[in-house]
């Protein structure tokens, strides 16, 4: 008797798993993410669309980083040095670093969805600001802890509120400084303050995506702080200001303990050899470097300034970057803006999903971009003041 009820249980065990799962569940977390969307390259009936949607450097790589690209042509059957032991030197010598405590990736990307895999799991906490970038949601979700979404103050980070929401389930805080999209920075007295609140145990992640364009005096990346204790790591890009964008490279500067971590659970060959011969070269031609900053030094204000004498709001800005404002009705708001904008062939950043959905961001272009921009914006205003 009891052997024909097991018998008879078995087909409607399995009868409810197929109902209820008829194909491979992901862990839980997954499927609440929402797909990150990069920013838009093309508009219909643009050949050569003026693209401000990703915060890419208008004046392009370095000349010697682009030779030394080209020169791995000749080798690519070869895999790369998994150890990324040359740009590891190199990045350690230009800030006076361990070269031990760099890991590379395949961007800062990777390396933040590292940190989140190696350091958060089910019933942890990760908090970021609500206009943080997107990545720091999907690598929390991903690895199946609560996001902890802190609000900001006049667009920037809110010291204070990050640390009230802190508990003893908080594993991870990201902080992006300087801020995208908003163009925002904390003083570095403010950062020391946050990381005086942490418990041991729990990790800052110091995003320095935009940190070469940053011209403040009370402003520090963040090498310092993680010199100086176990709990912090600062993520750097090549794809901002040194324009290597499309070959996805990044690095962290860690805790030696956690550098370790990261090294156990990363890609055996994680960054291509094109990309870290083009990373070496672009971190030496410090020329270029200067270069990119006199530019973006010259146009931010500008830019800035010009859009202001239109009516619009503008957030101040440390970055390559600035974060416009409109009002929020439908013929002089963000997405009438966008529309009109791309009807021009100038492509920026809708900023929805940051919460921000009355607002473009503006990548800084070269001249005749950021001059093409103010007068399709100065029309628009007209255009749209006229319709309204």
């Amino acid at each position: 008797m009891d052997r024909d009820r097991r018998h008879n249980r078995a087909p409607q065990a399995l009868q409810r798993q197929q109902m209820t799962s008829t194909y491979p569940q992901p862990q839980p977390g997954i499927l609440d993410i929402n797909p990150y969307v990069p920013g838009e390259s093309s508009v219909p009936g643009a050949k050569k669309p003026i693209k401000l949607s990703s915060n890419e450097t208008p004046l392009g790589a370095s000349p010697q980083a682009i030779a030394a690209y080209r020169q791995m042509a000749d080798s690519l059957e070869r895999y790369p040095d998994g150890a990324s032991t040359e740009l590891r030197k190199t990045i350690a010598a230009k800030y006076g670093l361990d070269p031990d405590r760099i890991v590379c990736g395949c961007g800062s990307d990777e390396l933040l969805n590292l940190l989140a895999h190696a350091y958060l799991g089910h019933g942890d906490e990760a908090i970021f600001t609500e206009h943080g970038f997107l990545v720091y949601k999907i690598a929390t979700l991903g690895n199946g802890a609560k996001p902890v979404v802190v609000k900001c103050r006049d667009y920037r980070a809110d010291i204070d509120a990050i640390i009230a929401a802190l508990t003893a389930r908080t594993k991870i805080v990201f902080l992006d400084n300087p801020n995208n999209p908003t163009g925002t920075y904390v003083p570095f007295s403010e950062v020391r303050r946050l990381h005086a609140a942490l418990r041991p145990d729990t990790l800052l992640v110091l995003d320095s995506a935009y940190a070469e364009y940053v011209r403040r005096n009370d402003y520090e990346a963040g090498l310092e702080l993680v010199a100086t204790s176990a709990n912090t790591v600062m993520t750097r890009t090549f794809s901002k200001i040194y324009g290597l964008a499309a070959l996805r490279l990044g690095w962290a500067v860690c805790p030696a303990p956690i550098a370790d971590v990261l090294n156990r659970i990363r890609g055996p060959f994680n960054v291509t050899a094109p990309a870290l011969a083009a990373g070496v070269a672009a971190m030496r031609d410090q020329g270029h470097v200067e270069t990119s900053i006199a530019h973006n030094e010259h146009w931010l204000p500008w830019t800035t300034g010009q859009i202001e004498k239109l009516g619009l709001k503008v957030t101040p800005s440390v970055g390559n970057f600035i974060l416009i404002h409109f009002p929020a009705d439908a013929a002089r708001g963000a997405v009438a803006a966008d529309a009109y904008l791309k009807s021009h062939g100038i492509i920026m950043r809708r900023v929805g999903g940051y919460g921000l959905p009355d607002a473009l961001r503006m990548t800084i272009g070269t001249d005749s971009d950021n001059r093409a921009v103010v007068a399709a914006l100065a029309e628009f205003q007209k255009t749209a003041g006229q319709a309204s």
